[in-house]
Formats: structure tokens, C-alpha cells, sequence
């Protein structure tokens, strides 16, 4: 199992906006290959910024399956336009 984290940082005043599209596109990221759960976590000390944690069964079924996918298209379309710095994208396995 591998962890997807992002930070991410949402442009001021479109929070709400960002958290509707996110649950919309949340359908697209749970429908692929390998993916196991995902989980966003709202930052209480820093407006705008948020955790986004991803489980995938390999890091190939996220930097392939899903990255060189038509769907991730469609999560960018979706969401990409909400970051601002973009994001880091890293990737963890349990010690």
C-alpha cells in the first residue's frame, strides 16, 4: 500500500467553493484501478490550506493509472484551478 499526500492551498475566499467540487470529484479518484481510500483534512491554524491523503495498492495505480488517465483530466478540469501555489505531490510506505 502506498500514501498519496498533498498539501494544498486554496485561493482565498473559495474554500466552500473548492470543498463541493472536491466531493464531486471525489467520484472520479475513487473509481480507479487500485484505489483504496482517500481522506481530506481542512487545516485549523491556516485558511485555505488542506491535507489530501490517497491510499493506492501500488504507486504505479497513482503516477500511471491514474495520472496518464482520461479521468485525471477530468480532476484537473474539476480542481486544479483552486491551487494556488500548486501542490507537491509525495508518496510514503509503512516502515
Amino acid at each position: 500500500m502506498i500514501l498519496e499526500a498533498v498539501m494544498l492551498q486554496v485561493k482565498k475566499g473559495m474554500e466552500q467553493e473548492y470543498e463541493l467540487a472536491f466531493e464531486k470529484a471525489s467520484k472520479i479518484i475513487s473509481s480507479m484501478k487500485g484505489y483504496i481510500s482517500h481522506d481530506l483534512q481542512r487545516c485549523i491554524e491556516n485558511e485555505g490550506k488542506y491535507l489530501l491523503l490517497v491510499k493506492w495498492e501500488t504507486i504505479e495505480d497513482h503516477t500511471i493509472g491514474f495520472r496518464q488517465s482520461n479521468e485525471y483530466e477530468e480532476w484537473k478540469k474539476q480542481l486544479h484551478h483552486f491551487y494556488d501555489p500548486f501542490p507537491i505531490v509525495e508518496h510514503f510506505e509503512r516502515v
